[in-house]
């Protein structure tokens, strides 16, 4: 594979040869992706982080509506209409004043509280369309450089993993530079979900859990009984 040319915060460019690395950059910059989908589906969308992860990748955002399982087609398909766009990663580095100014008027009360820890130090912001998101980079060049992605699940979080602050809604997702990548990827997951023990349980009609009881409570039924 060629070497993956990145853009970084200072707006060099450089090839990226190591695969791990180049991948880290393909699903973070995926990430950015995901994030201008969402705000440009719904409203009133706020935004937490979005790193790569050793599995893909995820974003955490503060919004009134309930994302679903149901919403990761759409936002999937919004994903692939605005890489078709070939989108550049446009960086810019900015005095910490500047960042606070900017993110404050658009009302991102959690990239506001980072910025405000970096006292004194110049900053970065990458563009990708509309969305404009406090990050390092680097990032691929463009959104054609981005590979085959899929949206995984939806899950709740915590802003910062502290239970006592805002609640989030994380949508994760995975990302490789080959579509044979992604389908080998998602069959393995297929087969460990096959695998699951509480998966399995419930198939057999072993248990059921039951949340309007207690969170996660597990009722044993008859031929589950030992």
């Amino acid at each position: 594979m060629a070497p993956l040319q990145t853009i970084h915060k200072d707006g060099t460019v450089t090839g990226v040869e190591d695969p791990e690395e180049a991948l880290e950059i393909l699903r973070h910059s995926t990430s950015h992706l995901l994030a201008l989908a969402v705000m440009e589906l719904y409203s009133d969308v706020h935004l937490g982080i979005g790193p790569a992860t050793s599995e893909g990748f995820y974003y955490d955002f503060q919004t009134p509506h309930r994302l679903n399982e149901g919403d990761l087609e759409k936002i999937e398909q919004k994903m692939l209409e605005l890489k078709n766009k070939d989108l550049s990663f446009e960086p810019s580095i900015v005095s910490q004043e500047e960042a606070l100014d900017f993110f404050h008027n658009q009302g991102e009360g959690l990239k506001t509280e980072l910025i405000e820890e970096r006292e004194g130090q110049v900053l970065s912001c990458f563009k990708l369309g509309t969305l404009v998101d406090f990050c390092t980079g680097p990032h691929v060049q463009s959104t054609s450089h981005l590979g085959a992605f899929k949206l995984l699940s939806v899950a709740g979080s915590y802003w910062r993993g502290d239970e006592h602050r805002e609640q989030l809604q994380r949508i994760y997702g995975t990302a490789f530079f080959e579509e044979v990548e992604l389908t080998d990827h998602l069959d393995k997951l297929e087969e460990a979900l096959k695998r699951d023990h509480r998966k399995l349980g419930k198939e057999l009609d072993l248990y059921s859990v039951q949340d309007r009881v207690a969170p996660g409570l597990i009722f044993w039924h008859p031929k589950g009984a030992i």
